[in-house]
């Protein structure tokens, strides 16, 4: 269309200022030149598109050739762009685009070096009798009259049956050529940018309860006082003794845990109660700062502090005012404008203390030590205000009840980390003593302090086990801050350590501390010293009250989700049952309520292919456990996406993702993982996977994800579009 070829001609002016820049005075780019502005990171296809690309075979592309060369791509036919892909694979051809010689043919060797440079650019591995099996599949399947070779009218014959790649393929040639987008880095977060504020989006129910709340009551606390300063220093303390009141109200976690299991989990989104206590904590500041600055002027326009006897009646002074004037027993007014003044820089330093770019760069000891100023700033409230005690009393008591319980509790537990495991990308797999009353529900966190890392932290973390698992606990813990990356070090330093055992230690426990090397991880046996806090409930625990269930999980945002499946699957085999005799199989009632899920659907968004070595264990099992329990069942659906693996749109990946779908579809196995399910490469299309999710029509859908929040944005609006509740994990 239009738009198409305007979208061309605009890359083309693109792709000429690129070269004048790269060429310069020469008015000619090398191969090594091509290489550096294109950023594909196999050689194997850089030297193929140069050698297309250069018509006169001078070992240089001058500008004539290089837009000659595409302006004939971009404005080909699908045939003429499949020859192009024809001639990338055909490593003996003689590479000159615009004749389009139509000759050669590909033969293994030929076919095996192509999907080597495909596996490279994608960044995939695989052995090398993968990789011949991947090409033997790629070569059965083209080749027609079994010569050995694939020919060009047997490769367009054969990708004929696969209309999505000839649309591929009419796409503009330029996305073959572009260069690859830079993967974002992780960056601390500034202070005042987006990414500071997460992804807060409270329901208007609850938003507006707030809003006019505290507005009512900064409405009744100005009336009846003379002069605006007055009027406006009482309301924001009428507004203040809810707001100080609900900041600790949003940090009772086993309260909330406790709603969560009530009707007010549907009506208020107390999943973000943390980004609520931000926010209060940001009215707060402002409150407070409007209060004490009103006073300030209030007292300033009537001159009540340091003024001469004779203003006052009768000669009396300031300090001859009766004391009955004020509440009994409340502080005089020089002692509440003390408390407030100092309230200001206490509140000032906590909320600095508590930004990301603190609490996430590397100082959680600022935000740790920072945050225990609420211990002081409570006291003096209750000093300065004096109806404050009557808002704080009940989250007040709560919140000292939830702190001495957790405290008795964490230090009767005589908790040890029994094994650590080390798996690609730094992640820690932790395996830990499990108390005896200890009780969670899938999805809970817990808070973990290990004095041999840091004596002051506590950090949460989702359990990655089942609750049916009664021994031990599981954490899945990635070192992306300071605290998770000493930890990893700490279990990474015991391997090479001589003696890791300190003095007085058995040598049964010694000879323990064994480390033993996997496939893709180290792990050991240890005994280290741990606290937990929790558990602690999270929007997840809606699942299994779900029909249809969507679980999302970005990165190590699948840590939830492995104790939710595992625990699905261990009460839909409870529910399931069979004849031996028949194999009829049946549900039991008395088994329904306890999950009402009709169907599960899991994608899991990766990075890498490492990043699979992570749980695939556990997928495995999972799809073993399925297809014991109801053979071609889709009670629990798989969806594994790898964003660095480039896609069938791309020329460097189509030859290798048509080989490896060719390849599952024999062997019933994807080859990257070995499960059943097949890896995609990129990212997920929302549209298409949402709109299959609603055709299957198997009850209200409800959409679960744990991840960051740019994906959670994106992923909310389009649940929006399709009418699926959309919940998201945040601590």
């Amino acid at each position: 269309g239009a738009m198409g070829a305007a979208a061309d001609e605009e890359w083309l002016r693109w792709v000429s200022k690129k070269f004048g820049n790269v060429a310069g005075k020469e008015k000619e780019i090398s191969l090594e030149e091509f290489k550096s502005a294109l950023q594909i990171k196999e050689p194997f296809f850089a030297e193929r598109f140069f050698s297309l690309l250069d018509s006169d075979g001078s070992g240089s592309l001058s500008p004539e050739e290089l837009l000659g060369s595409l302006r004939l791509l971009l404005h080909g036919n699908s045939t003429e762009k499949l020859r192009f892909l024809f001639q990338v694979y055909d490593v003996d051809a003689p590479g000159v685009v615009p004749v389009f010689p139509g000759s050669g043919s590909i033969d293994a060797g030929e076919l095996q070096a192509v999907l080597r440079g495909c596996l490279r650019e994608s960044s995939l591995a695989l052995p090398e009798e993968r990789l011949g099996a991947l090409s033997q599949a790629l070569l059965q399947a083209l080749d027609r009259d079994h010569s050995g070779s694939i020919t060009f009218p047997e490769l367009r014959e054969q990708l004929e049956a696969f209309p999505e790649l000839l649309e591929n393929l009419s796409v503009s040639a330029a996305s073959w050529l572009n260069p690859p987008s830079p993967i974002p880095t992780e960056r601390c977060p500034c202070c005042f940018s987006r990414e500071c504020g997460g992804d807060w989006r409270p329901g208007p129910r609850s938003l507006g309860l707030w809003v006019a709340a505290s507005a009512l009551l900064l409405a009744l606390g100005a009336l009846g006082h003379r002069g605006p300063a007055l009027a406006l220093a009482r309301g924001c303390g009428q507004s203040l003794n809810l707001n100080c009141a609900l900041l600790a109200a949003l940090m009772l976690r086993r309260s909330l845990t406790w709603l969560r299991s009530t009707p007010l989990a549907e009506l208020f989104p107390l999943e973000l109660h943390v980004r609520g206590h931000e926010r209060v904590a940001h009215l707060v500041l402002a409150l407070g700062t409007a209060h004490s600055g009103a006073h300030l002027a209030h007292a300033g326009g009537h001159s009540r502090l340091g003024i001469p006897k004779r203003a006052f009646p009768n000669g009396h002074s300031q300090r001859d005012i009766p004391t009955q004037t004020f509440p009994t027993g409340h502080p005089r007014p020089g002692s509440r404008m003390l408390s407030g003044l100092a309230l200001l820089p206490l509140l000032l330093a906590m909320l600095l203390g508590s930004s990301p770019c603190v609490r996430r760069g590397g100082h959680f000891e600022v935000f740790y030590w920072s945050h225990l100023c609420y211990i002081p700033v409570w006291f003096l409230l209750l000093l300065h205000a004096p109806h404050f005690w009557k808002w704080f009393l009940i989250p007040g008591s709560l919140f000292v009840l939830e702190k001495v319980l957790g405290w008795a509790w964490r230090r009767a537990g005589n908790l040890h980390i029994l094994e650590a495991k080390l798996l690609p990308s730094k992640v820690t797999h932790l395996v830990i003593q499990r108390p005896e009353s200890f009780r969670f529900q899938p999805g809970d966190y817990v808070f973990l302090n290990v004095p041999a890392v840091a004596a002051f932290e506590w950090h949460p973390f989702s359990i990655s086990s089942a609750p049916e698992q009664r021994e031990t606990l599981w954490l899945h813990i990635r070192a992306r801050g300071q605290w998770t990356s000493k930890l990893y070090e700490y279990f990474q330093q015991l391997e090479s350590s001589p003696d890791p055992n300190p003095p007085g230690k058995s040598r049964r426990e010694q000879r323990s501390r064994d480390w033993e090397q996997g496939s893709g991880e180290t792990q050991r046996s240890c005994r280290v010293k741990c606290f937990l806090d929790g558990p602690y409930g999270s929007p997840s625990r809606r699942i299994f009250t779900s029909e249809h269930a969507v679980l999302i999980g970005a990165g190590i945002g699948i840590t939830p989700f492995a104790s939710i499946l595992q625990s699905i699957m261990f009460r839909y085999r409870r529910r399931r049952r069979s004849c031996p005799s028949c194999g009829f199989s049946w549900s039991e009632e008395r088994h329904q309520e306890e999950m009402t899920l009709r169907k599960v659907d899991f994608v899991w968004i990766t990075r890498e292919q490492q990043h699979l070595q992570w749980f695939l264990g556990l997928l495995a099992k999972l799809e073993a456990e399925q297809e014991e329990l109801e053979p071609g069942g889709k009670f629990l659906e798989l969806h594994l996406y790898m964003t660095s693996a480039l896609g069938k749109g791309d020329v460097k990946a189509l030859g290798l993702q048509l080989a490896l779908d060719l390849l599952a579809a024999q062997e019933n196995r994807d080859s990257l993982t070995g499960l059943r399910t097949r890896t995609q490469p990129g990212r997920p299309d929302w549209d298409k996977l949402f709109g299959k999710v609603a055709a299957e029509r198997r009850g209200k859908v409800r959409v679960f994800f744990c991840g960051s929040a740019g994906m959670a944005r994106d992923i909310r609006q389009h649940c929006r579009a399709f009418g699926f509740a959309f919940s998201r994990e945040n601590f």
